[in-house]
């Protein structure tokens, strides 16, 4: 073989394998992540709540992985108790009208006293890999859904659906438990890190944690939480 053919195989080889990592990184797989892009933008959900309430504040922080910056945030409220907690899951996402979310955060998936998201919905309706995060080991909590709500099954259904969690070591030597959908295991370690400045506890999902207690005790919240 002529070294003139041979490299002109080799660029035919060079292109292909190009063509080949930008068609992947945009139709989906490990790459479409793009863990370390500057920019990369992660909406956090977290809420707040009193029992004595009729409803509870849900919170979404967008915060961009260079230095940790604000570029965006949103609210709504959920029934205390209810079943609408997937429902406001996607109702403040859209309400944000963004699309350049890369991944979503879950601080924790029963929220406002055993209000149940499901996780696969939310992530087969958004498209979006989501992280599910939780910080304490449990034995389950079926036990709690028998004896407080008449509708038990609907909400163990999802809880079962949701699927067990897996353990993850942070960098700052902190064990969190995740669910998680659309990322690999080596993925979600990768963007928790990267999240995290200290504790266990990711960034966007600290900030919508505060910004949903701090509603929640506002005169706002006092209004909205009793009318809507």
């Amino acid at each position: 073989m002529s070294f003139v053919l041979y490299d002109l195989l080799y660029l035919q080889d060079s292109v292909f394998l190009l063509l080949y990592f930008v068609i992947y990184t945009e139709i989906g797989g490990c790459m479409s992540l793009r863990l370390h892009k500057k920019g990369l933008r992660v909406l956090g959900f977290a809420e707040s709540f009193v029992k004595e309430a009729s409803r509870s504040v849900l919170t979404g922080v967008v915060m961009r992985g260079d230095q940790f910056l604000i570029d965006g945030f949103g609210m709504t409220t959920l029934t205390v108790g209810g079943m609408d907690a997937t429902e406001g899951v996607l109702r403040l996402f859209r309400q944000l009208n963004r699309t350049d979310i890369n991944i979503l955060m879950m601080n924790g998936c029963i929220i406002s006293w055993y209000n149940v998201i499901d996780l696969e919905e939310v992530f087969t309706t958004l498209e979006i890999p989501l992280v599910c995060i939780t910080y304490e080991e449990s034995e389950g909590l079926e036990k709690y859904f028998k004896d407080n709500f008449e509708d038990w099954e609907k909400r163990i259904e999802i809880y079962k659906k949701n699927g067990p969690r897996d353990e993850i070591k942070l960098h700052t030597g902190h064990l969190v438990y995740t669910r998680v959908h659309g990322m690999e295991p080596k993925e979600t370690q990768i963007i928790l890190d990267r999240f995290i400045l200290q504790g266990a506890v990711p960034e966007p999902l600290r900030v919508a944690r505060l910004l949903a207690r701090a509603l929640l005790k506002s005169e706002f919240s006092e209004f909205t939480v009793s009318t809507i």
